[in-house]
């Protein structure tokens, strides 16, 4: 039997404003053994996770959305549960200088297009730190 700690261990938020990579993410996912949550909307995400903050063990958010920025959205995260693990992924180059004047500690960073096997591997190391 599965302890309520240990299920919420394994929740997952992916949040990108392409609907496909939350799809193709939440089913790579899913196959691990994860429970994962995906929007295509920061703003909505950022609602559900200030309801379920203690559910989650890692959250996986794009750079560069409408509405509100990657960096923005973890720093909303980091606000309201400042343990939450954060893998930041983008298209684009991302400066030092851009993780160097975020005031939030990433675990981990994908370069898009991600590859399954490195979604997993990026995963698993967040997980287990």
């Amino acid at each position: 039997m599965v302890s309520q700690q240990q299920r919420q261990q394994r929740y997952i938020l992916v949040v990108d404003d392409e609907l496909d990579i939350v799809v193709i993410f939440r089913q790579a996912l899913s196959r691990q053994g994860y429970e994962v949550f995906g929007f295509t909307d920061p703003l909505l995400a950022l609602e559900h996770f200030r309801s379920n903050a203690q559910d989650y063990a890692l959250v996986i958010s794009d750079t560069r959305m409408p509405r509100m920025s990657g960096f923005e959205f973890v720093a909303q995260v980091k606000s309201i549960n400042p343990d939450a693990r954060v893998l930041l992924m983008s298209a684009f180059e991302i400066s030092d200088l851009e993780f160097s004047i975020s005031p939030v500690k990433i675990n981990g960073f994908l370069r898009k297009p991600v590859d399954v096997g490195t979604l997993v591997k990026k995963v698993k190391v967040a997980m287990a730190n």
